[in-house]
């Protein structure tokens, strides 16, 4: 990498030593495959999606065994030097902004110093200065409440933390950066926007309010109770989400961020409106203030052209396709 104490970059294809246009063209053509990909998390949402994914396009998914702490750096060290993979998704986090009100210290130690235990169990692994590449998986949370006029967000927005969860990942975030400058590993951070789909565990907006329209739907629930309804959230399915992280795997550039979201704003009141109508549910709706977060951001949506430029990715499910989707997998 062309200084002491930096290793190099593992090629994205054993097969193939290629330059990043090369690699561009071959991603854009679904030929770029082979990889052992490391996906950390992947028993949560987003993982068995990602691995669905990853396995498509021809790479090789393994797993952390199931009983792997990323706040133990000795079983994370150990579980990384079995896996020996080529190239990593770091998914696994506390992803509950709610739960990181909780319990903040918890949730600094899975995604501040997981990330860290992380890093630095793969730069030990490595036998020969080669190092996989790494997508780590941050959260549009760091940038907190953001002026209407510098809407939609972009890569370069300070962050601005409003909750634990978001200062957390900031955190990461940093151990990332910190990793690729100091020992050349080479980490690309992908700023996830909100997103949903079948499968996503209550606790998060859309599913929290599709549970309660299918059950009001089948006559089981006389009112849908919620949060703030007032919010605008810029909304992508899981499907699309995880196409972007495989690009961003492979044709990121480290030390850099890139968001990940559709580029449009959603009124949360609207939303639960279009899941009544497509589960054909009519029932009043009223707010618990016991749901409303200690600090909430009013409006969150993001410019996604950096990633579009760079891998050509764009969101192709609807948001209506979205909810149909997720209401059918809770009927």
């Amino acid at each position: 990498m062309g200084h002491a104490g930096r290793g190099t970059v593992v090629p994205w294809s054993r097969a193939m030593r290629v330059t990043e246009v090369d690699l561009r063209r071959a991603s854009r053509a679904g030929s770029v495959h082979g990889v052992r990909v490391l996906v950390t998390g992947s028993r949560g949402f987003v993982g068995p999606w990602l691995a669905r994914h990853l396995v498509e396009c021809g790479d090789e998914v393994v797993e952390l065994p199931g009983s792997t702490d990323v706040t133990d750096a000795g079983s994370l060290a150990d579980a990384v030097r079995e896996a020996e993979p080529e190239a990593v998704c770091h998914l696994a986090a506390q992803s509950s902004v709610a739960a990181s009100w909780a319990d903040p210290v918890g949730t600094f130690g899975v995604n501040a110093l997981g990330t860290l235990n992380l890093c630095q169990a793969l730069v030990g692994a490595s036998r020969s200065g080669t190092f996989p590449r790494v997508l780590l998986v941050s959260s549009s949370e760091v940038y907190g409440r953001v002026e209407p006029a510098r809407m939609p967000v972009r890569e370069e927005q300070p962050f601005a933390p409003v909750t634990p969860y978001a200062a957390s990942k900031a955190a990461a975030e940093m151990v990332g950066l910190q990793w690729w400058l100091g020992r050349g590993l080479p980490v690309v951070v992908a700023r996830a926007f909100n997103h949903t789909g079948p499968g996503q565990a209550q606790g998060f907006v859309v599913p929290d309010l599709a549970a309660q329209v299918v059950k009001a739907a089948r006559g089981e629930l006389d009112r849908v109770v919620t949060g703030n309804l007032a919010a605008r959230r810029d909304i992508t399915d899981v499907r699309d989400v995880v196409r972007a992280y495989r690009l961003l795997l492979s044709l990121g550039r480290p030390g850099e961020a890139y968001n990940v979201c559709r580029g449009e704003a959603v009124l949360l009141s609207d939303l639960l409106d279009r899941l009544m109508e497509l589960a054909g549910a009519d029932v009043p709706t009223s707010v618990d203030p016991a749901r409303a977060r200690p600090a909430d951001v009013p409006v969150h949506v993001g410019d996604p052209t950096k990633v579009r430029d760079l891998t050509g990715w764009q969101p192709s499910v609807g948001l209506d396709q979205t909810l149909d989707d997720v209401l059918a997998s809770l009927g």
